[in-house]
C-alpha cells in the first residue's frame, strides 16, 4: 500500500552512518569470526546512488571470504537439471564456529555479482520495504538464514575432523536447508553468506544447475477478453520466443509473443532487482459456449507441451447468476518458507483458500483482483513466483485485474502519485503480464460484464480528475450501463475512496492511503449512476460503510433473516468496500470509527459475491483454513 518515498529527504543521513556501521561490522567480522581471514580490503569510491550501473560507492567488493578452515563445504542434493518445481537441498558442512549470521541465498544467473553493495538499502525503503534484506549487488532470487536447520546452531549434527587417542579435537558442525526452485529460465547457482544481511560475505559457492527445459510454456492464466463469456485469453512464460500454439476444443490458435527489456524500466527494476522475464505469450480461444468446461494444453514441439487443463467460461452478459471472488493485495510467499523482498504472510493461505473452493465447491466463475498484485515491485523474478502460485486458480477461471500503486506509480512516469511504489516498473512488466480489454498501453481502465452485474475497473494510478480521458471514459461506462440486462453495478480500482484507516503526517503529504481529494471527483459520476457496491483495496483490513455520500450516510441496512440488507429499490448511495485482505501484513482496525464505517475486521481472507438478477450477496471469507465468514451483507430491488 504505502510508500516511502518521504524518506529520500533524510536518506543519505541514514545511508551514510548505515555504510559506516556496516563496513566497521565487516571489518569486525573479519577479526573475529573463526570463519574468515583477516587480510581482506573494502574498497569504496564515489559515484551516485542511482546511477543506472551501480558504480562503486555502491560497490564494496568483497569477493570471497577466503575462510582458512579447509573443512568448510557446500553440497547441493543434485547435479542433473532441474525439473519445472523441484526441492534442492543445500548442506553446508566442516562449519568450525555456526552463527546466526550465516545464510544460504539462491542466485540467478550463476554469473549475479553477489558482491556487497550497502546503498541498496535505499532501493528496498524507496518501494517500502524496510524490513532488513541482503545488500549484494545484485538482488536474490531467495535467501534462508542456515538456523532454519534447529541443529545447525547447537551443532545438533556434527562431525570429528581430527581425532588423537579417541578424543576429538576439531569438531565441525553441519547444517541443511531445502529450497523449493521453479522454472525461472536462467540457471541458479547457491551461495553461502556470512555477516548477515547487511555485510554479506561470501564463504561457498555451489556449481551452477540449469533448468532441463529453460523453453518451458509455463504459469498459463486466463482472461476474458469481452462480456459474451465465448472467448477467453490464456497468457504463459516460456524462454522460446517462436510463437506457440494453444490448443482447445479440438482447434488450436497461435501465441502473440512479447516480452520487455531494461531500456523501459527504471531502477531498481532495470538493474539490482533486473531478471530477464523470457517470452510473454498470448493466445485466444473463441467458440466458446458461457459456464461451460473445456479442456486445453499450450506449447510447441521444440518448447514443449503442457499437460492438459480445464477451464470453465463466465456466464454471459445478461445471464441469471454470477459467482465472483475478489480481493486485493496480494503478492506473494515461498512455499519453502524461504525470504524475500516484500513476502506477503496471509498470500499462500488466501489462494490456497481460493484454489480449494474451486476445486472442492466449483461455485467461483470469475476472480477479479484489485491491485498490488506481486509486489515484486522492481524484483522481477518475483513475478515468476506469483505466477506460478496462481496458477491453480487463474488457469481455471477467467483472472481479471486492476492495476495497483505497486505495479504503476514512480515519478516522471506519469504515474497520479510520485512514489517509488512499482520499483521501477511503471506499469510495464503489469500489462506485460496480465493483458486485459483496455483502451491501450498505459489506459488500464476497462468495463466487462457477465451474468446480471455490470463491472466498471478503473485505475487509481491514473490520471482520474475532471475532464481527463479516464474520467470522461468512467462517466460514458456508467451511462451506457443497461440495468434490464445487468442489474447490478460494481465499480472498482485500488485506492479507496473511503477507509477509516488513520493516515499519518507521511500519508497526507503523499496522497498514498487515503487521497481526499479522489471521492471529491469520483463520487458524484457513483452517485449519478446509481452504483451499487464501490470496492477498493490498498488498506490491509476489510471495511464496509453505509450507503454513504460526502460521509455522510443517506441509507443504512436493515437486519434480514441475520444478513444485513440494503434495499435498492429505493436507492440511496453506493455502499463502499475496503478488501486488500490477500496477503500484505494487515493494517491496524481503527478504534474511533466515524459513523459511515460499519463493519472493520483485521483478518487476512477473500470477498465473495453472489449474484441473481434480484439479490448481490457479499461474504468476507476471513478463515482460510475452515472458510468463516466473517461479514455477510446484500442488495436486493
Amino acid at each position: 500500500m504505502r510508500s516511502l518515498f518521504f524518506l529520500f529527504s533524510i536518506p543519505f543521513f541514514v545511508l551514510f552512518f548505515s555504510f559506516i556501521y556496516s563496513s566497521f561490522s565487516f571489518q569486525f567480522i573479519l577479526s573475529s569470526s573463526k570463519l574468515v581471514r583477516e587480510d581482506e580490503d573494502v574498497e569504496l569510491s564515489h559515484h551516485g546512488l542511482r546511477d543506472p550501473k551501480f558504480s562503486s560507492i555502491n560497490r564494496r567488493k568483497l569477493g570471497s571470504c577466503n575462510d582458512s578452515n579447509s573443512y568448510l563445504s557446500l553440497s547441493i542434493s543434485t547435479s542433473d537439471p532441474l525439473q519445472d518445481v523441484q526441492n534442492v537441498t543445500v548442506t553446508v558442512s566442516g562449519v568450525l564456529n555456526p552463527s546466526d549470521s550465516d545464510w544460504i541465498a539462491v542466485f540467478s544467473p550463476s554469473t549475479a555479482d553477489t558482491n556487497d553493495c550497502p546503498l541498496n538499502k535505499a532501493l528496498y525503503y524507496e518501494t517500502g520495504d524496510t524490513s532488513s534484506q541482503p545488500l549484494t549487488c545484485l538482488y536474490p532470487v531467495k535467501y534462508q538464514f542456515v538456523s532454519a536447520d534447529p541443529q545447525y546452531l547447537s551443532c545438533g549434527n556434527s562431525q570429528c575432523q581430527k581425532e588423537v587417542l579417541d578424543k576429538c579435537l576439531v569438531k565441525t558442525c553441519n547444517g541443511s536447508i531445502t529450497f523449493r526452485i521453479i522454472n525461472i529460465r536462467t540457471d541458479v547457482v547457491f551461495v553461502l553468506f556470512t555477516g548477515g544481511l547487511d555485510v554479506p560475505c561470501v564463504l561457498e559457492t555451489s556449481n551452477a544447475l540449469s533448468f532441463a527445459n529453460p523453453s518451458s510454456p509455463l504459469y498459463g492464466h486466463l482472461s476474458s477478453l469481452d462480456s459474451t463469456g465465448t472467448s477467453m485469453r490464456l497468457t504463459w512464460v516460456s524462454g522460446d520466443g517462436n510463437p506457440q500454439e494453444l490448443y482447445y476444443n479440438g482447434g488450436s490458435s497461435t501465441s502473440t509473443v512479447s516480452t520487455f527489456n531494461q531500456s523501459q524500466v527504471e531502477s531498481p527494476a532495470a538493474d539490482f532487482g533486473w531478471h530477464d522475464p523470457g517470452y510473454i505469450h498470448t493466445a485466444s480461444m473463441t467458440g466458446l459456449v458461457p459456464s461451460t468446461s473445456y479442456s486445453y494444453y499450450y506449447g510447441s514441439s521444440v518448447a514443449g507441451l503442457t499437460a492438459n487443463k480445464t477451464f470453465t467460461t463466465p456466464p454471459a452478459a445478461g445471464g441469471s447468476s454470477l459467482r465472483v471472488v475478489m480481493y486485493g493485495d496480494m503478492g506473494k510467499a515461498e512455499r519453502d518458507n524461504s525470504d524475500e523482498h516484500y513476502v506477503q504472510p496471509g498470500a499462500l493461505g488466501v489462494i490456497d483458500a481460493v484454489s480449494e473452493r474451486l476445486s472442492t465447491d466449483k461455485d467461483v466463475d470469475m476472480v477479479i483482483h484489485i491491485g498490488d498484485i506481486s509486489y515484486a515491485t522492481g524484483f522481477l523474478v518475483e513475478w515468476d513466483s506469483f505466477l506460478e502460485m496462481i496458477t491453480p486458480v487463474a488457469s481455471a477461471v477467467s483472472y481479471m485485474t486492476a492495476i495497483g500503486n505497486h505495479e504503476r506509480d514512480f515519478p516522471g512516469s506519469g504515474s497520479v502519485y510520485k512514489t517509488y511504489d512499482s520499483g521501477g516498473e511503471c506499469g510495464v512488466a503489469y500489462e506485460s503480464y496480465f493483458q486485459m480489454p483496455t483502451p491501450a498501453a498505459d489506459k488500464p481502465w476497462y468495463s466487462i460484464e457477465s451474468g446480471p452485474v455490470h463491472f466498471t475497473v478503473m485505475s487509481t494510478e491514473n490520471n482520474w480528475t475532471a475532464g481527463s480521458e479516464q474520467y470522461n471514459w468512467i462517466q460514458s461506462d456508467l451511462a451506457s450501463v443497461n440495468r434490464s440486462s445487468t442489474p447490478w453495478l460494481i465499480f472498482t480500482g485500488h485506492r479507496p475512496a473511503y477507509s477509516s484507516y488513520q493516515n499519518s503526517i507521511i500519508d497526507d503529504i503523499t496522497g498514498t492511503a487515503v487521497d481526499t481529494s479522489f471521492p471529491l471527483a469520483i463520487e458524484p459520476l457513483l452517485l449519478n449512476a446509481k452504483v451499487d457496491l464501490a470496492v477498493w483495496g490498498h488498506v490491509h483490513n476489510y471495511e464496509r460503510t453505509c450507503a454513504v455520500y460526502q460521509s455522510k450516510c443517506l441509507g443504512n441496512p436493515t437486519n434480514t433473516s441475520g444478513i444485513d440488507t440494503y434495499n435498492n429499490t429505493v436507492y440511496t448511495a453506493p455502499v463502499h468496500a475496503v478488501i486488500g485482505t490477500a496477503g500484505f501484513t494487515l493494517d491496524p482496525i481503527s478504534t474511533e470509527p466515524p459513523a459511515w464505517s460499519l463493519v472493520r475486521i483485521g483478518a487476512f481472507g477473500y470477498t465473495y459475491i453472489q449474484a441473481d438478477p434480484t439479490s448481490l450477496l457479499i461474504q468476507f471469507v476471513s478463515n482460510s483454513t475452515t472458510g468463516q465468514i466473517d461479514d455477510s451483507f446484500q442488495f436486493t430491488r
